[in-house]
């Protein structure tokens, strides 16, 4: 199959010159789709952009902002699995106005006269769209992954792109040795233009060949005979054209297919980020991401002035606390705290946490709504939260789960992945799902 040929109109070549005016000439695609295995069972309802984070956001809220505190207002998010509570999200979070040219649209997979394929990689998911995002007369296209932690002005990225000619940029980040296996790895001139891109690798002489240059070390601030590597953030700026003619093809991933073949004939440049920069790929990433922001100075902070996380807005009550004993502990809107203790949490919307409970190292994403004692005790069932007189370390709480009375969780780590009645363990954690029911006096 080769990709569908464009209206002359939407696929002439277009002439790529430095602009004061580039936010509006380029188009953000988030990639939204996966399936997250490696997060289940926290995608077992949900896909992996969807994800609640910091006790009231999404995943996909940090793109979003990042977009949209960088200027950019034309944003597409391509869906596959379990979307339906992405869309309501994305539906309910991201309103503007009708006197601007912005929008945050979805585009799930779907049939076509071209194809009926599910999205078989990252370049096929783009490919399958690219009528809608050639409809709009935009320069460039950035193209974003929806489950990375991370605080980026693309301005920047965008600057570079265009100063230094290239047809495509990647963003990179620099890691150490021990991180290179875990990495698709780029090797750089001291220009930056990419020269190599090796997946993985674990040969050392290998990775031995792909050091960042001691010049260009220097450019960024390190010391030259610092043992540092390029790894892909998956973050990329394309020129029209390049887009178009690189996905005129059957490849199916940005990573693995179309970024090694630009290389060989296209001018690809890095841009190196040095913030902040997590991959939310694992139950263990996301269980420790989230709990560092309880911590001080955390290394991912929601409280940055006039640069936002934007998510839903919710008309909730301010949360209640009665006699409580906190230590770093996040809290947000609408939750109901009796005489507990929390040590190192974040606690998640309309969380109600009942007296004699002591919660640590736990993430607890609340609730999607308030319901009466009369319905809890027709239904034979715990309400939603945690019981009377519980302990819980070590776990992550998905939203509407009911935790019964006298309930003892603890970490386990000589069973690293368990799937239990109710619970599942993953990395070590104890997760329970959403809407997941644990009884009075289960010990797990």
């Amino acid at each position: 199959m080769t990709l569908l040929k464009y209206p002359r109109k939407l696929g002439t070549p277009m002439t790529v010159q430095p602009s004061s005016s580039f936010k509006s000439e380029t188009l953000a695609i988030i990639m939204g789709g996966g399936a997250g295995s490696r997060l289940f069972p926290l995608t077992k309802e949900r896909s992996k952009p969807a994800v609640p984070l910091g006790g009231k956001y999404r995943l996909v809220d940090i793109p979003i902002s990042n977009c949209l505190n960088s200027g950019l207002r034309g944003i597409y998010i391509l869906t596959q699995f379990n979307s339906a509570s992405l869309h309501t999200h994305i539906n309910e979070s991201y309103k503007f106005d009708n006197f601007t040219p912005s929008f945050v649209d979805i585009l799930a997979a779907q049939q076509t006269p071209e194809g009926a394929r599910w999205y078989q990689g990252t370049a096929d998911a783009v490919r399958q769209n690219m009528r809608y995002f050639l409809e709009h007369r935009c320069k460039y296209f950035i193209i974003l992954s929806g489950d990375q932690l991370y605080r980026m002005d693309y301005r920047q990225m965008i600057r570079q792109h265009i100063d230094s000619g290239a047809d495509l940029t990647i963003g990179t980040i620099p890691v150490e040795r021990k991180a290179v296996p875990g990495f698709g790895i780029m090797a750089t001139d001291s220009d930056r233009r990419i020269t190599r891109f090796v997946e993985k690798p674990k040969d050392p002489e290998v990775i031995d060949s792909l050091r960042i240059p001691g010049e260009l070390l220097s450019q960024i601030g390190h010391p030259s005979q610092e043992e540092l590597f390029q790894a892909s953030m998956g973050i990329y700026v394309f020129n029209r054209d390049a887009l178009i003619s690189s996905l005129d093809n059957d490849l199916v991933d940005f990573g693995k297919n179309i970024i090694p073949a630009a290389i060989q004939n296209r001018k690809v440049m890095a841009h190196i980020f040095e913030g902040y920069w997590e991959d939310i790929g694992t139950i263990r990433s996301f269980f420790d991401a989230n709990l560092e922001m309880a911590d001080n100075n955390p290394k991912f902070n929601f409280y940055v002035p006039g640069s936002p996380v934007y998510s839903q807005p919710l008309c909730l009550p301010a949360s209640v606390i009665d006699g409580a004993k906190l230590n770093r502990a996040m809290i947000s809107d609408g939750c109901i705290l009796g005489h507990v203790t929390l040590d190192r949490c974040v606690i998640g919307i309309r969380s109600i946490v009942r007296t004699g409970s002591t919660l640590k190292n736990t993430v607890m994403m609340g609730a999607d709504l308030y319901e009466s004692l009369d319905d809890v005790r027709a239904e034979g069932v715990p309400p939603i939260g945690v019981g009377i007189n519980c302990s819980i370390e070590g776990a992550i709480i998905d939203k509407n789960a009911r935790i019964g009375n006298s309930v003892v969780i603890t970490p386990k780590p000589e069973a690293e992945n368990f799937d239990g009645d109710g619970y599942y363990i993953r990395d070590g954690i104890v997760v329970v799902p959403k809407n997941s029911v644990i009884p009075d006096g289960t010990r797990i």
